[in-house]
């Protein structure tokens, strides 16, 4: 199976609500994304691994343009630059903002693009990164890494940036809902009847929207991101 018959790109933003099997990341991974946007999104802005701009809308009034690069052209036809996320063909010192979201973990030599992002930002530009500590498989063979939140700090400083914040997505209560929801939620052809049986219950009766709902809650009434989801973090270039 080639790269681009495997990509899984977010297409609209604005559909995700409580019905969504991945509510649960989105609920804190949004809140967290469009925070900091607002508040360090500025001038000119690159999106490594940009699929199809989700969350160009999100930048709208924050910056003066928008230019995405990807490894494959997207499904709606969104990316700019064709490229590896390590060797990104634009002048140094081109940008004020480099955004990555939920792309990290597909990228074998993730240092060689967080050195490239370092590279094509202005001094004082603003690096906005996101990547998952908690997910299922995804775009098999090309999942290939999980972070957590010492380990994107390390990378990142070792480019030469400085950390604003880390940013987790989502506690213990709201990884655990949803790696509830991807339990029952996916198949499995050597799962027996009885299995099969309760995952079809969990599918028709959607029980995934009562696990989002009391998940978000408790996670909400006792946070611990001592098992997050997801983290955002922002970064400078010194």
């Amino acid at each position: 199976m080639t790269r681009e018959a495997n990509l899984i790109r977010l297409e609209n933003v604005e559909k995700i609500n409580i019905s969504n099997r991945d509510y649960l990341v989105y609920l804190s991974f949004h809140k967290e994304l469009k925070i900091a946007i607002q508040n360090y999104a500025k001038g000119k802005l690159l999106d490594i691994g940009c699929g199809n701009k989700p969350y160009e809308i999100w930048f709208k009034g924050k910056i003066s343009a928008y230019m995405g690069c990807d490894i494959v052209q997207s499904s709606l036809n969104k990316v700019d630059v064709l490229c590896e996320a390590n060797n990104i063909p634009l002048q140094s010192n081109s940008f004020e903002t480099i955004i990555s979201t939920q792309a990290i973990e597909h990228i074998e030599d993730y240092q060689g693009m967080i050195h490239e992002a370092f590279r094509l930002l202005k001094n004082d530009g603003c690096f906005i990164l996101s990547g998952p500590f908690y997910w299922h498989l995804h775009e098999e063979p090309y999942d290939f890494f999980r972070f957590t939140k010492y380990g994107l700090k390390y990378i990142l400083e070792k480019s030469g940036f400085e950390i604003i914040e880390i940013t987790p997505n989502g506690g213990a209560w709201a990884t655990l809902g949803q790696m509830i929801n991807h339990t029952f939620g996916f198949n499995n052809t050597n799962a027996n009847s009885i299995a099969r049986g309760i995952k079809y219950l969990f599918r028709k009766l959607r029980i995934y929207i009562l696990v989002n709902r009391i998940f978000s809650y408790l996670d909400a009434k006792d946070f611990n991101s001592i098992n997050t989801i997801n983290y955002v973090v922002v970064a400078r270039k010194k």
